[in-house]
């Protein structure tokens, strides 16, 4: 019996684990060993997923870390990662059970160090530049002067207060504010919301479109002005519809926006000073124009009126003028009479001349005579030529003619040839579903006089009846008389008069 029982092999009494424990234990540890951690390294994948998830990979130059970050953290990162760009990465060690690795949530990411930011500032230039978003033909002049100015900035800070005290020491205007925020995470949407606002505005709206926008802000490190160097920010101020003036920072502080606005002012102060001229020397140059334009047109005046008192003094007397023309104005009136006079023998000698004689009629007869034989000549060989073109068209008619006498003679056979069997087939179908096909089958049709009879009543009613069979008609008495009894029917087997076999 003992040997039946054999001893259990190594291993055999150990706990079996399920793939869900194994992985649940395994989040633990990772988890709770790690917690929160920041890691140092080199992005290598980014892939953001349709769902605003971002998923990328930190790697050096043994191992790769794989990191994701959800749509809420990935929208609210102040740096989004690029490819080859050196991180710092902020989150939490945690595990993917679905596919048996540990992954990074991210939730935080900052460039590890200013070169970092340096070089993908450098990269992000000459991507943008070479879209030609910098090009120096797509800039526009500013308007010299705006009824309305734009203004982009933080409504709290010193900035604004700058450009609306520049503004109106210089020449107040109408001033519109979008108030935004200048740096973090929210800064570039609400800079390009604010740029794209202004620009969606309708020009006589009852909120003015601007005629110029400001984009400002007050100097500070480069993490600071980090806003205005996405990508997003510059290409709103490169497609803006309205002339853009960029005062980001101090003189020494340049952004990407500097490069894609029209113009670049060093400081928020400057930008109020380019967007509006100063109302004082404008007052002054115009009291100049206006000076130089009374001297012009009082010189002008003086210089023609002495222009025209030299020419008046060149003119002849109006006496002079007119004395050669009225003598010339004699002379012909003192040859009028005589003309006419003259003008009308000769139109009286020539009127006799023409007068009807018989020499003028003949003349006139065999001038008509001769036209008349012109024409005849001419009409012969016309009116031949229409006979032959009208033998020609009666010869196409007739080789017409008969062509279609030929098809009417083919076709005439076919087509009484159809018609007879459409006649045939018309007639076998009024014999199907006429009555004398019924009588032949061995019914019979019941007449009164004239009258077919549908009915009992109507039977009874009639004085004499005729039956009509296939093979003529015969009459019969009157049916007044009452019906006969029904036939008695037959009883069935099942009735209960059938007596029991039992």
């Amino acid at each position: 019996m003992d040997d039946l029982i054999d001893d259990p092999q190594p291993g055999e009494n150990a706990h079996e684990f399920t793939v869900s424990e194994i992985s649940g234990a395994v989040k633990r540890v990772v988890e709770g060993e790690f917690g929160r951690v920041r890691v140092k390294g080199e992005v290598g994948r980014v892939v953001w997923a349709r769902s605003g998830h971002l998923y990328f990979d930190l790697k050096d130059d043994r191992a790769v870390l794989a990191a994701v970050s959800w749509k809420g953290q990935a929208a609210r990162l102040p740096v989004k990662p690029e490819e080859g760009m050196e991180v710092v990465a902020l989150g939490r060690l945690t595990t993917f059970p679905g596919q048996s690795k540990y992954q990074m949530i991210v939730d935080d990411v900052r460039p590890a160090g200013i070169g970092a930011l340096m070089a993908m500032l450098e990269k992000r230039k000459k991507t943008l530049e070479s879209e030609g978003l910098f090009a120096a033909e797509r800039k526009r002049p500013l308007p010299y002067l705006p009824d309305v100015v734009g203004v982009v900035t933080s409504p709290t800070g010193a900035v604004i207060r700058d450009i609306l005290h520049r503004l109106r020491d210089r020449f107040p205007r109408k001033v519109l504010v979008w108030p935004v925020a200048v740096q973090g995470e929210r800064s570039a949407p609400e800079v390009v919301a604010a740029i794209e606002g202004f620009n969606a505005m309708s020009p006589g709206g009852a909120l003015p479109r601007p005629d110029v926008l400001i984009v400002a802000r007050g100097g500070g490190s480069i993490e600071d002005l980090w806003s205005f160097n996405e990508e997003a920010v510059v290409r709103a101020a490169a497609a803006s519809d309205i002339p853009l003036i960029s005062a980001v920072g101090h003189e020494t502080d340049t952004t990407l926006i500097d490069f894609a606005s029209d113009r670049r002012a060093p400081t928020p102060t400057a930008a109020a000073e380019m967007a509006v001229p100063v109302r004082l020397d404008l007052l002054a140059w115009i009291d100049g124009q206006a000076a130089r334009l009374s001297r012009g047109l009082s010189q002008s005046i003086t210089q023609r009126r002495q222009r025209l008192a030299d020419l008046s003094r060149a003119l002849p007397v109006a006496g002079t003028l007119l004395s050669v023309p009225s003598q010339r104005l004699d002379a012909a009136v003192a040859r009028l009479g005589p003309a006419l006079r003259g003008a009308a023998a000769a139109k009286r000698a020539a009127l006799a001349e023409t007068a009807l004689r018989p020499a003028t009629i003949r003349a006139l007869m065999a001038r008509r005579r001769d036209r008349f034989g012109t024409l005849g000549a001419r009409l012969a060989p016309a009116f031949d030529r229409m006979l032959k073109d009208r033998a020609r068209e009666t010869a196409r008619a007739r080789t017409e003619l008969d062509r279609l006498n030929t098809r009417l003679a083919a076709a005439w056979p076919r087509s009484q040839t159809r018609r007879t069997e459409q006649l045939d087939d018309r007639a076998r179908l009024l014999g199907t579903l006429g009555y004398e096909a019924t009588l032949a089958r061995g019914f019979a049709l019941v007449w009164d006089g004239d009258k077919v009879v549908k009915s009992v009543v109507a039977a009874r009613q009639a004085d004499a009846l005729e039956l009509q069979f296939a093979d003529g008609r015969v009459g019969t008495e009157g049916a007044s008389a009452a019906p006969r009894p029904p036939r008695k029917q037959r009883s069935s087997p099942d009735s209960s008069d059938q007596g029991s076999l039992f």
